[in-house]
């Protein structure tokens, strides 16, 4: 796998982020086991210590879960949680940034409704 990191943030982060959305997505269920440590740092050529940083947020968020002896795995309700969680993130700073970005550049509330429709009819 490769996948092109950014130097805004630290790379574990990165992948947090990464493994949260496959969460949202749906691609690791709850109960899914997350692929080891190793694989990880191998499929993405990274270190396995920034894996386990990685890995260790996602423990903390309790979204995820640690099996001595079987790996890591997604904890009943995480998705759900990561829904409520990344809501109260955007309503609570994406979209007040995104209101002082459509302020500073002058769009009405008509040309972004009619953006928006339009986005939403091109889905």
């Amino acid at each position: 796998m490769t996948y092109t990191w950014n130097d805004d943030q630290p790379i574990y982060r990165q992948l947090r982020e990464l493994i949260v959305g496959l969460i949202l997505t749906g691609v690791f269920k709850e109960g899914d086991p997350l692929p080891s440590v190793r694989q990880v740092a191998s499929d993405y050529q990274i270190n396995h210590l920034t894996v386990s940083k990685a890995y260790q947020e996602l423990v903390d968020m309790q979204l995820v879960e640690m099996r001595r002896g079987m790996g890591m795995y997604v904890v009943p309700g995480a998705q759900e949680k990561l829904h409520a969680i990344e809501k109260e993130k955007f309503l609570k700073t994406e979209l007040p940034a995104l209101l002082k970005r459509i302020n500073h550049l002058g769009i009405s509330a008509e040309e972004l409704c009619t953006a928006i429709m339009t986005a939403t009819e091109e889905k």
